[in-house]
């Protein structure tokens, strides 16, 4: 089943985190994510600050839905998404159901 179409499930922190081989699996089902310390990072760029606000409403009402919250930093008509899964300081098919369903949004 396609990452975007699975469900983010709780962590409670007795999950281990991904493997460098699980990572680069996931990594590969992405459009243009980047691993970087330990994390899934991708910045989107967008004609002005109302665009990217709008990108960043979408991206809230997602990770609410899922029960996943992403770091999100905003500069002017750039947001960068940063996902890791905080409980175990590493990364989870959390994160990469999030980016999936993200990167879905964003076409």
């Amino acid at each position: 089943m396609k990452l975007s179409q699975q469900k983010c499930k709780p962590c409670e922190g007795v999950t281990s985190p991904f493997s460098d081989e699980e990572v680069r699996h996931h990594l590969e089902e992405l459009n243009q994510w980047a691993i970087k310390d330990d994390k899934i990072h991708k910045t989107f760029k967008f004609s002005d600050f109302k665009e990217a606000m709008q990108f960043v409403n979408m991206v809230a009402d997602l990770a609410e839905d899922e029960g996943h919250h992403p770091d999100i930093y905003i500069s002017y008509n750039k947001v960068e998404i940063i996902l890791w899964t905080h409980a175990i300081k590493g990364l989870t098919s959390n994160d990469f159901i999030l980016a999936a369903k993200i990167d879905e949004k964003q076409k």
